[in-house]
């Protein structure tokens, strides 16, 4: 794939290469060459004409759309993609890179590395591609200075430094004259190197295929009569012989491959091995529930299966993205709902540092958290291409928003490469009690619990969990209450209230918690916790066995009628932003232990059913 900024020469160089190396059609040259003397605005072939087909193009003398051309030399068989540099069109450039291998990308020796120049070298790096070869253009008119191509180069170099490239190599060239094209330029006798395709002839290419973990994406179930059962899809990665043990994902159900049919060019025939990147339809041996969606992979070989998970993302849209809005997810051939529910931070590309954002606008990129309706399989995209990426759209006009690079659990970032540095935990020691929990617990009379109270501003956590508080205590309970406002004044007194300020909140309250019952005390947790990763996120830090999520379900505006502190009126007055229930969303949660209607119950029948449920624990 060709990348680089509008109108550093990109179409130029395949023209030229397709050219000088005899994979132009007569008729085609004849073609290109009378349109330059028609146009008067060349000396020699506009050679951008090859790939530039659509009307838009010639006359704006930029790319807008991908534009692919075959060729082959006696050495290999090459596709080359020529993407368009105008930032308005980076969506299609992503396109074209998302299936590279290696990047071509240029550089005008005139005006070295633009922020374009940067974002599609970004782009390439997120998306995989390891392999780049960086063209110094349009040295012909820098009179061909090694000094220029040198400065150039070390201001790329020292670029990528943070990138995921593993080869980079850099050529000087004129893609209007051919220097150093396909043929050696004499007019750089300083450059010592290949010219550009004979080092894309001999360049080491590795395959980007995963070839170890078979992953099936089941699209259609085939069932002509009743003696046929089979489900079309695609080999994503990996390989299956007819035999082989595999496991439907999601319900988890054994079975083997009964068989591998494929149409292929003599027809319908059963093959004895099918791989990636094939299309197929497989037979199991077993009569399974199978549906569109669904994945096949080998047994004790699965895949994440998971609704939340954090990833780069590409934003394409003009409308910015919102934290609040629902989007739909193509992952595979899976569409499911989703929210993105965080945005950690927003990357600036001129120098790849990261910014605090709240939204990402067009061709901005940045690692965001995302929660799905639904589970979704997948693999990190940097062990899988095909299962690690996905596709946002817009449900009200179905208009691709952004694409996504999902990250390894607790990696800091696919596309930058991390300092060094020891992990603190190999200087950690932590020191065992010679006390159990079971000890402390005998001692103090009761279980110890963590009551995690969540529910809108409004809905009663702080009253019921005040008088919860003192009606254990008289019951000779070791007790103690977290509350919201107390926590901020004291532990978390460093945070805002920023997407990723309040996840660290409730981490803090959490851990406390989980010391309290490590103690033997029961611990009272009364906070909105708005997102259901975040409620999921302190259930396994206290541990499942000792947490229990009490709901107290009470309608917005019961809650909004309510409002002792006039938050609600200073949230819709625009004072406070991010205000759960106005202008941010709350997600209900999936499983609660306990749900109190605190909307229709009073604070007695609802003090009634908290003993009831507490003492049935302690």
């Amino acid at each position: 794939v060709t990348l680089g900024s509008v109108d550093d020469g990109k179409s130029t160089l395949i023209g030229r290469m397709l050219y000088d190396s005899g994979n132009l059609p007569e008729d085609q040259v004849a073609k290109i060459e009378q349109e330059t003397v028609t146009s008067g605005l060349h000396v020699l072939p506009d050679f951008s004409l090859v790939t530039d087909g659509l009307l838009a193009e010639q006359e704006q003398k930029i790319t807008i759309d991908v534009a692919y051309r075959y060729f082959r030399t006696p050495q290999r068989v090459f596709i080359l993609a020529d993407s368009p540099g105008h930032e308005q069109y980076t969506r299609n450039m992503a396109t074209a890179a998302s299936n590279a291998q290696v990047a071509l990308l240029l550089i005008d020796a005139r005006s070295g590395l633009t922020t374009q120049t940067k974002r599609h070298a970004f782009i390439a790096s997120l998306l995989g591609i390891k392999r780049v070869i960086v063209l110094v253009n349009k040295m012909d008119l820098v009179d061909y200075s090694e000094d220029r191509f040198r400065e150039v180069s070390s201001e790329f170099l020292e670029f990528s430094e943070r990138l995921q490239f593993v080869d980079v190599q850099l050529i000087p060239v004129s893609a209007l004259v051919g220097d150093n094209v396909v043929h050696r330029s004499e007019k750089m006798p300083w450059y010592t190197g290949v010219p550009v395709l004979t080092l894309l002839e001999t360049l080491y290419v590795t395959e980007d295929e995963n070839p170890i973990d078979f992953r099936y994406s089941v699209q259609y179930v085939i069932r002509p009569n009743q003696d046929y059962r089979g489900f079309a899809g695609q080999v994503l990665s990996g390989h299956i012989k007819a035999g082989d043990d595999v496991v439907v994902i999601p319900s988890g159900v054994s079975t083997k491959v009964a068989a591998i049919d494929y149409l292929g060019a003599n027809g319908e025939e059963s093959l004895p091995i099918a791989q990636a990147p094939q299309s197929i339809t497989l037979r199991l041996e077993d009569e399974v529930d199978v549906s569109r969606g669904d994945m096949i992979v080998r047994s004790g070989n699965a895949p994440e299966v998971k609704r939340e998970f954090e990833a780069n993302v590409v934003w394409f849209s003009d409308s910015p993205l919102t934290l609040s809005k629902t989007y739909l997810v193509q992952h595979c051939s899976r569409f499911v709902k989703c929210k993105i529910t965080d945005l950690r931070y927003r990357i600036d590309v001129a120098n790849l540092g990261q910014q605090p954002a709240e939204k990402l606008r067009m061709n901005e990129i940045g690692r965001a958290h995302l929660l799905a309706s639904e589970p979704l399989y997948f693999d990190p995209y940097t062990k899988n291409r095909r299962t690690g990426s996905f596709v946002l759209i817009d449900p009200e006009n179905y208009m691709t928003v952004a694409v996504g690079m999902i990250l390894e659990r607790r990696t800091a970032g696919v596309a930058l490469r991390e300092p060094t540095i020891e992990p603190r935990s190999q200087f950690l020691h932590k020191e065992e009690s010679k006390l159990t929990q079971v000890e402390r617990e005998l001692r103090s009379g009761h279980k110890a619990f963590t009551f995690w109270f969540t529910g809108l501003s409004g809905a009663g956590k702080s009253t019921l969990c005040k008088v919860l508080e003192q009606q254990l205590f008289e019951r000779n309970r070791s007790i103690y209450w977290l509350d919201g406002d107390s926590v901020r004044k004291g532990l978390c007194r460093d945070l805002g209230f920023r997407r990723e300020e309040r996840r660290e909140n409730l981490r803090r309250i959490a851990e406390v918690a989980k010391l309290f019952n490590d103690a033997g005390t029961i611990a009272l947790c009364s906070f909105i916790t708005p997102y259901q990763a975040d409620q999921e996120l302190v259930r396994e830090i206290v541990g499942p066995e000792r947490f229990r999520l009490v709901y107290l379900n009470a309608e917005l505006n019961v809650c909004e009628e309510r409002d002792p502190n006039g938050l609600y009126q200073k949230a819709r007055a625009g004072e406070i932003k991010g205000f759960t229930g106005v202008d941010a969303p709350y997600e209900a949660p999936m499983s609660p232990d306990l749900v109190l209607n605190t909307g229709e119950l009073s604070p007695d029948e609802c003090l009634s059913q908290l003993l009831t449920f507490a003492q049935t624990l302690l």
